[in-house]
C-alpha cells in the first residue's frame, strides 16, 4: 500500500510539473510568424572604399566617450581600432558588412550612418538575393542615421511603430546579418528606455538584452505586432562581442530623420546655445532644490537664442515646452526635434525661485565655431564654471567669484580642483563672473604657475594654478 501511495504521488507531482513547463511556454511568445512577415524588408549592406589601411588592424574605429573608464568599453560595432603599435599603411579595397530595412515600396533603406560612412560604392541585397548598388540621399552623424535609395518598385517594406509606448519588459525581436550570417534572428526585452550615453546627446536610446552583434548595425528592432520601433546601433562590451547590453534608435526620432534627409537630403535642428550638466544631490542642495532634478546652465553661448531670451549660467531648466526635464540629458533630445523659430516657455529655477521665460529658438550653427569655441576652452582648462548661487554666497559669505560646476580632467584635476570650489582670484586678478574668469585665462601662459584663490566649503586659500597645453 506504501509503495502504491509512493507512486501515486510521484505521479501527481509529475504530472503537476509537466502542466506548469507547459504553461509556461505557452506564455512564451511564438515568433515565427513576426519573422516571416517583416523578413522580406530586411536588407543586408556592404560597402567598398579605397582606404589606407594599418595591416591587422582593418576595418577598426573608435568610439570615445567623454570618461575614460567608459571609453575602452563602449564601442560601435565596426569596430575600433585598437592601441598599440601599428604596421606600416597600405592601399588596398576595405568590404564592411550591416543591415538596413525598406522604408518606402519605391527603395528607401535606412541603416546606421557607421555603416556606410565613407563609403564609395553602397550594396544592398535582398532576401530574395537581388542586389542593388545603392544612392545615398543623406546622412545624420548625430543620430548616427543614413537614408540610402535603390532603383525598384513594389517592395516590401517594413510597418513603424510608436517607440515612445515602449517599456521595460516588453519582448523585442532583432533581424540582421551578424558576423555576415544572413537574417539571423535574436529576441530578448526592452531593458530600459531613454537611456543616454556619453557621446550621444540627441538620442535617447532603447536599452535591451537582445544579443547583437557586428553586422547587426542598422537593422530593425521589432515589437511583439511587427512593427520597428528601434534601429539596431551600439553595445556595450568588454569583449568586443555581445555582453548583454545592447542599444537601439527610437523608431520616432528615425523617422522624424528620414523626412529630412528625403526632402533636404541633411537634418537641421533648433538651437538653444547653452552648455548644461547634471543636477548632483550636492548642487541640489546648494541650489535650495527639494531634489536633484533639471538641467543646470553652465555656461549661455554668446549671441544664441539662450542669451536673448534672457537665460544665465546658474539657472536649472527645470521643463521645456511643456515636457519636465529630470535629467540634462533629456534637454537636447527636446530641443532638437523642434524647429528654428519656434517659441517655447521654459520653466526654470533661479534664485530660489521658479519663473517662466520665453525663448525664440534659431537654427543651430552649420560651422559651430561658438560651441567649438566653448568647447576647447573647457577641455584647456578641464573644468565647467558658473555663476555662484544665490544661496552658496549667502552660506560662506561669498560677494565675488565662479563655481566650478563639473571638473572635467586635465589642467583642473592636475591642480587639485574640485567640483564647488569657488574661484575669487586668479593671477592677481578678482573675478566677478563667468566672462572675467574666461578673460584672465586666455592671458595666462602655460607652463608657468600662477596664484588662485579658492574657497572650498567656506574656507579660503591659495592654490598654484599651472595650465599644460
Amino acid at each position: 500500500m506504501n509503495r502504491l501511495l509512493k507512486h501515486a504521488n510521484y505521479l501527481v507531482v509529475s504530472i503537476v510539473m509537466m502542466t506548469s513547463m507547459l504553461a509556461n511556454a505557452a506564455s512564451l511568445p511564438d515568433f515565427t510568424e513576426l519573422v516571416d512577415k517583416a523578413s522580406p524588408a530586411v536588407v543586408n549592406i556592404s560597402t567598398e572604399q579605397t582606404v589606407t589601411t594599418q595591416t591587422g588592424n582593418e576595418g577598426r574605429r573608435q568610439f570615445s566617450p567623454n570618461n575614460d573608464e567608459l571609453n575602452e568599453f563602449f564601442k560601435h560595432f565596426f569596430g575600433q581600432q585598437p592601441f598599440g603599435q601599428q604596421n606600416p599603411p597600405q592601399q588596398g579595397q576595405r568590404s564592411s558588412l550591416g543591415s538596413g530595412f525598406i522604408v518606402s515600396h519605391d527603395g528607401y533603406v535606412l541603416t546606421n550612418n557607421h555603416v556606410i560612412d565613407g563609403a564609395d560604392v553602397i550594396h544592398v541585397r535582398l532576401s530574395d538575393r537581388r542586389e542593388y548598388q545603392a544612392k545615398l540621399v543623406g546622412t545624420d552623424p548625430r543620430t548616427d542615421l543614413a537614408l540610402l535609395k535603390i532603383e525598384a518598385d513594389d517592395l516590401p517594406i517594413v510597418d513603424m511603430g510608436d517607440s515612445d509606448d515602449l517599456k521595460p519588459g516588453q519582448w523585442v525581436l532583432a533581424i540582421g546579418s551578424p558576423f555576415g550570417f544572413d537574417y539571423t534572428v535574436t529576441a530578448g526585452v526592452v531593458s530600459a528606455t531613454g537611456r543616454n550615453l556619453p557621446s550621444d546627446n540627441y538620442v535617447p536610446f532603447i536599452q535591451t538584452d537582445v544579443a547583437i552583434n557586428p553586422g547587426n548595425s542598422g537593422g530593425p528592432l521589432f515589437n511583439l505586432d511587427g512593427e520597428v520601433v528601434g534601429i539596431n546601433s551600439q553595445i556595450y562590451t568588454r569583449s568586443g562581442g555581445f555582453m548583454g547590453v545592447s542599444f537601439a534608435i527610437p523608431s520616432n526620432l528615425a523617422m522624424s530623420v528620414v523626412e529630412q534627409l528625403k526632402k533636404d537630403g541633411k537634418v537641421s535642428r533648433a538651437w538653444l546655445g547653452v552648455l548644461i550638466q547634471d543636477v548632483s544631490n550636492d548642487l541640489a542642495e546648494s541650489f535650495g532644490l527639494d531634489r536633484p532634478s533639471g538641467a543646470l546652465i553652465s555656461r549661455v553661448l554668446p549671441d544664441s537664442p539662450a542669451e536673448k531670451s534672457g537665460l544665465r549660467s546658474g539657472d536649472i531648466i527645470m521643463s521645456f515646452n511643456g515636457k519636465s526635464i529630470e535629467h540634462s540629458g533629456e534637454l537636447p533630445y527636446v530641443v532638437g526635434r523642434m524647429k528654428a523659430g519656434e517659441v517655447v516657455d521654459a520653466e526654470v529655477y533661479r534664485d530660489g525661485k521658479e519663473q517662466d521665460i520665453k525663448i525664440t529658438l534659431d537654427n543651430r550653427p552649420d560651422d559651430s565655431k561658438t560651441l567649438a569655441q566653448a568647447q576647447q576652452d573647457q577641455n584647456r582648462l578641464g573644468m565647467i564654471v558658473g555663476e555662484v548661487p544665490a544661496e552658496m554666497a549667502k552660506r560662506y559669505n561669498i560677494d565675488n567669484g565662479v563655481v566650478i560646476e563639473q571638473v572635467l580632467g586635465g589642467t583642473a584635476a592636475r591642480n587639485g580642483l574640485q567640483q564647488g570650489d569657488v574661484i575669487t582670484m586668479l593671477n592677481g586678478k578678482r573675478i566677478n563672473s563667468v566672462a572675467d574668469f574666461t578673460d584672465i585665462t586666455k592671458d595666462i601662459p602655460s607652463g608657468r604657475s600662477v596664484p588662485m584663490r579658492v574657497i572650498r566649503q567656506g574656507y579660503p586659500m591659495f592654490i598654484p594654478f599651472k595650465i599644460m597645453d
